[in-house]
């Protein structure tokens, strides 16, 4: 009988490690499997991550762009208003110039660009800009074609026709 317990248990007994095998081996099938897929989302993070980095510098450049443009919008509203102004105050004195005089031409005193005043003769608007402090020599006469902007130029006078053609 000893024999025969003996082998049923060296039977029970191979039978549960050929099971614990396989588990052994399902076990470490299902770790390597759990190894790769952690692997995969680590990579996936890691891309969804520089993707969120490079939104955020985009996202920053656009910000920076669109403050940039406000800026400069802002500038050129003013600078429209400033333009506005002076052609409306340009009128204004020729039409004051016509009412005063009977010439047929104005000069208009110009510093930067920006309407300073308006004068009877080349004299007078020589004058008024010599007051202001510029140079008493140095006034050429250029044609308009040939001029620079008025913009570019610190004193400038410029003849205007007060004929209503």
């Amino acid at each position: 009988m000893i024999a025969v317990v003996s082998a049923r248990t060296l039977r029970g007994l191979r039978e549960s490690t050929r099971e614990a095998e396989e588990m052994a081996d399902a076990a470490l099938a299902e770790a390597e499997r759990s190894r790769q897929e952690a692997e995969r989302a680590t990579d996936s993070a890691i891309r969804a991550e520089t993707a969120l980095e490079e939104l955020r510098a985009s996202l920053a450049r656009t910000i920076a762009d669109a403050a940039r443009a406000e800026g400069e919008l802002a500038a050129l509203r003013a600078q429209s208003f400033l333009d506005t102004e002076d052609r409306q105050a340009l009128r204004t004195l020729l039409r004051m110039t016509r009412r005063q005089t009977q010439t047929d031409r104005v000069y208009a005193l110009f510093r930067s660009g920006d309407l300073h005043s308006v004068h009877t003769t080349l004299d007078a608007a020589e004058s008024a800009a010599e007051a202001e402090g510029a140079p008493r020599s140095g006034w050429t006469v250029l044609a308009p074609d040939t001029a620079p902007p008025a913009c570019e130029v610190l004193w400038r006078v410029q003849r205007l026709p007060l004929s209503s053609q």
